[in-house]
Protein backbone atom coordinates (compact mmCIF):
# COMPACT_ATOMS: atom_id res chain seq x y z
CA UNK A 1 0.00 0.00 0.00
CA UNK A 2 2.92 2.30 -0.02
CA UNK A 3 2.49 4.98 -2.42
CA UNK A 4 5.53 7.70 -3.35
CA UNK A 5 4.08 10.94 -4.37
CA UNK A 6 5.93 13.85 -6.26
CA UNK A 7 8.85 12.06 -8.66
CA UNK A 8 7.02 14.31 -10.85
CA UNK A 9 7.70 18.09 -8.57
CA UNK A 10 11.20 17.09 -8.50
CA UNK A 11 11.74 16.31 -12.15
CA UNK A 12 10.14 19.30 -13.26
CA UNK A 13 12.02 21.45 -10.77
CA UNK A 14 15.49 19.60 -11.77
CA UNK A 15 14.96 18.22 -15.91
CA UNK A 16 18.67 17.39 -15.89
CA UNK A 17 19.65 13.78 -16.16
CA UNK A 18 20.12 13.20 -12.34
CA UNK A 19 22.53 10.63 -10.50
CA UNK A 20 22.09 8.99 -7.07
CA UNK A 21 24.04 11.19 -5.37
CA UNK A 22 22.37 14.23 -6.96
CA UNK A 23 18.77 12.75 -6.28
CA UNK A 24 20.43 12.42 -2.61
CA UNK A 25 21.45 16.16 -2.26
CA UNK A 26 17.87 17.39 -3.54
CA UNK A 27 16.08 14.77 -1.14
CA UNK A 28 17.91 16.28 1.75
CA UNK A 29 16.95 19.89 0.97
CA UNK A 30 13.52 18.57 0.40
CA UNK A 31 13.25 16.74 4.10
CA UNK A 32 14.51 19.81 5.72
CA UNK A 33 10.75 20.70 7.03
CA UNK A 34 9.36 17.61 6.80
CA UNK A 35 6.20 16.17 9.12
CA UNK A 36 5.16 12.42 9.78
CA UNK A 37 1.21 12.34 10.00
CA UNK A 38 -0.42 9.54 12.02
CA UNK A 39 -3.79 8.62 11.40
CA UNK A 40 -6.61 6.60 12.89
CA UNK A 41 -9.98 6.61 11.39
CA UNK A 42 -13.19 7.15 12.91
CA UNK A 43 -16.30 5.67 12.80
CA UNK A 44 -17.46 7.89 9.26
CA UNK A 45 -14.26 6.38 8.03
CA UNK A 46 -12.83 10.05 8.23
CA UNK A 47 -8.98 9.83 9.08
CA UNK A 48 -8.34 11.64 12.60
CA UNK A 49 -4.67 13.04 13.33
CA UNK A 50 -3.29 11.32 16.04
CA UNK A 51 0.35 12.46 15.74
CA UNK A 52 2.04 14.88 14.18
CA UNK A 53 6.32 14.08 14.10
CA UNK A 54 8.56 16.86 13.10
CA UNK A 55 12.20 16.06 11.90
CA UNK A 56 14.82 16.68 14.35
CA UNK A 57 17.76 18.25 12.08
CA UNK A 58 20.31 16.93 13.53
CA UNK A 59 19.44 13.60 12.77
CA UNK A 60 18.94 13.92 8.77
CA UNK A 61 22.05 12.33 7.13
CA UNK A 62 23.16 10.48 3.64
CA UNK A 63 24.73 7.08 3.87
CA UNK A 64 27.26 7.07 0.64
CA UNK A 65 27.78 3.72 1.33
CA UNK A 66 24.21 2.58 1.06
CA UNK A 67 23.02 5.59 -0.59
CA UNK A 68 20.19 6.04 2.48
CA UNK A 69 18.73 8.92 3.83
CA UNK A 70 18.57 8.75 7.36
CA UNK A 71 16.35 11.20 10.00
CA UNK A 72 14.34 10.89 13.11
CA UNK A 73 10.89 12.60 13.61
CA UNK A 74 9.24 13.31 16.92
CA UNK A 75 6.26 15.07 18.45
CA UNK A 76 3.44 14.77 20.96
CA UNK A 77 0.79 12.01 20.55
CA UNK A 78 -2.80 14.44 20.45
CA UNK A 79 -5.58 11.91 20.34
CA UNK A 80 -5.62 8.19 21.31
CA UNK A 81 -9.24 7.08 20.70
CA UNK A 82 -8.73 5.36 17.52
CA UNK A 83 -5.84 2.93 16.36
CA UNK A 84 -2.77 4.19 14.10
CA UNK A 85 -3.54 2.46 10.85
CA UNK A 86 -1.79 5.10 8.56
CA UNK A 87 1.03 7.64 7.78
CA UNK A 88 1.93 10.32 5.75
CA UNK A 89 5.80 11.46 5.72
CA UNK A 90 5.10 14.83 4.03
CA UNK A 91 8.78 17.03 3.19
CA UNK A 92 8.13 20.11 0.60
CA UNK A 93 7.88 17.55 -2.55
CA UNK A 94 8.12 14.11 -2.05
CA UNK A 95 5.23 12.36 -0.29
CA UNK A 96 5.32 8.78 1.31
CA UNK A 97 2.18 7.16 2.18
CA UNK A 98 1.02 4.06 3.64
CA UNK A 99 -0.22 1.27 6.50
CA UNK A 100 1.03 1.30 9.70
CA UNK A 101 0.80 -0.41 12.82
CA UNK A 102 2.05 -0.33 16.44
CA UNK A 103 1.89 -4.01 16.55
CA UNK A 104 4.95 -5.82 15.72
CA UNK A 105 4.25 -8.57 12.19
CA UNK A 106 1.25 -7.57 10.79
CA UNK A 107 0.77 -8.28 7.59
CA UNK A 108 0.38 -5.78 5.15
CA UNK A 109 2.03 -2.75 7.03
CA UNK A 110 4.50 -0.29 5.53
CA UNK A 111 5.61 1.27 8.65
CA UNK A 112 5.91 -0.24 12.55
CA UNK A 113 5.73 1.99 14.97
CA UNK A 114 8.65 2.66 17.06
CA UNK A 115 8.12 1.80 21.17
CA UNK A 116 7.88 5.26 21.86
CA UNK A 117 4.78 5.88 20.33
CA UNK A 118 2.66 4.71 23.60
CA UNK A 119 -0.86 5.73 22.55
CA UNK A 120 -1.10 7.71 25.19
CA UNK A 121 -2.08 11.82 24.64
CA UNK A 122 0.47 14.27 25.43
CA UNK A 123 3.73 11.17 25.20
CA UNK A 124 6.76 11.93 23.13
CA UNK A 125 6.83 9.36 19.99
CA UNK A 126 9.71 9.07 17.58
CA UNK A 127 10.31 7.28 14.70
CA UNK A 128 13.00 6.34 12.43
CA UNK A 129 12.91 6.66 8.62
CA UNK A 130 15.77 5.50 6.08
CA UNK A 131 14.40 6.00 2.61
CA UNK A 132 16.76 4.34 -0.01
CA UNK A 133 17.92 6.75 -2.65
CA UNK A 134 18.54 3.89 -5.74
CA UNK A 135 14.32 2.77 -6.11
CA UNK A 136 13.26 6.51 -6.83
CA UNK A 137 15.94 6.95 -8.76
CA UNK A 138 14.63 3.80 -10.66
CA UNK A 139 11.00 4.66 -10.33
CA UNK A 140 11.71 8.22 -11.63
CA UNK A 141 13.73 6.91 -14.66
CA UNK A 142 11.06 4.49 -15.19
CA UNK A 143 8.32 7.60 -14.78
CA UNK A 144 10.09 9.43 -17.08
CA UNK A 145 10.66 6.87 -20.31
Amino acid sequence: MRQILGLKNIHAKHPERLNAQKLAEILLNDFRQCRCYIYGTADNDSHVVLAELALLPETLVYDNFDQRIDFVVSGAIIRCEHVPLTYRLQAENLVITGRCSMIPRVCGVDLYLQQSYSGIVGDIARQKFSILVKPLLKMLTVMLN
